[in-house]
């Protein structure tokens, strides 16, 4: 895999957190949009079919939703201490890692708190965002570089080779 030897783990957090900001940032626009849509007075319903001002309404609700649970992960994975990879507690959160899967392919995962299923680049790497609650991630707490971690996925074994940790 190249750029073993490159990779920084408080550079991938910090493109984490840059994606993380950027994400609320255009949520909280958008949000901001819905909200103006449903509290317009041109939206305001004439009759019992008359539906924009509410599904705008509902629409807002969720983003604001959302909205709220990207500043929580925003807020855990500022809050998490980046440490030095140790043999003796293996990987644990903030942990940045490289896989091998038994086809051959590889891939890089970073270990965060939250924000699952994002990804971010660092030195020309794809890096995967997973969380513990994820059965991988669940999987790799307290293993060590060299381990394997079997998984199953919709009844199917996959197994992975840890060949780096960070």
């Amino acid at each position: 895999m190249s750029g073993f030897n490159v990779m920084d783990k408080h550079a991938v957090h910090q493109r984490l957190l840059e994606r993380l900001a950027i994400d609320l940032d255009v949520l909280q626009r958008a949000a901001q949009t819905a909200y103006e849509a449903a509290t317009h007075e041109e939206n305001v319903a004439e009759n019992k079919y008359d539906t924009l001002g509410l599904e705008a309404s509902y629409l807002a609700t969720g983003q604001a939703r959302r909205m709220e649970e990207i500043r929580q992960a925003l807020k855990r994975c500022q809050e998490l201490p980046l440490r030095p990879y140790d043999e003796h507690s293996g990987i644990q959160l903030g942990a940045l890692l490289a896989l091998e899967a038994e086809n051959g392919s590889e891939q890089w995962l970073f270990l965060a708190p939250d924000a699952a299923g994002l990804k971010v680049e660092e030195a020309g790497q794809l890096i995967t965002v997973i969380s513990p609650r994820s059965p991988l991630g669940g999987a790799l707490l307290g293993k060590q570089e060299g381990d394997e971690v079997a998984i199953k996925v919709g009844g199917v074994a996959q197994c992975y080779s840890i060949i780096q940790v960070t």
